[in-house]
């Protein structure tokens, strides 16, 4: 079954922020992640939600997703990404 791991990401420097882009790259790159979203324009439906950012990522199954972030190359993500903004991300199996 798949999974997909969800963030939503607020950024405060936009800078940093890129370096760490480009280390999750690496890293979804290592575990086969299919980006389906990453940014993009956010419209509003229902309730009070309103993120700035959302990535959405695929992945064969909930222990690759949960690989990746607990990969080597993922957590020099999140180092590079300290003090860059703040994220809320899970995993969750889907179809």
């Amino acid at each position: 079954m798949s999974a997909y791991i969800v963030a939503e990401v607020t950024i405060t420097n936009e800078e940093q922020m890129k370096a760490y882009r480009e280390w999750s790259t690496r890293a979804m790159q290592e575990f086969g992640a299919e980006v389906l979203v990453r940014g993009g324009r956010v419209v509003p439906l229902e309730g009070d939600w309103n993120p700035q950012r959302v990535v959405v990522l695929r992945f064969p199954d909930l222990a690759t997703a949960q690989a990746y972030y607990h990969s080597e190359t993922y957590t020099h993500a999140r180092k590079v990404r300290e003090g860059a903004g703040t994220i809320r991300m899970f995993a969750v199996e889907g179809v």
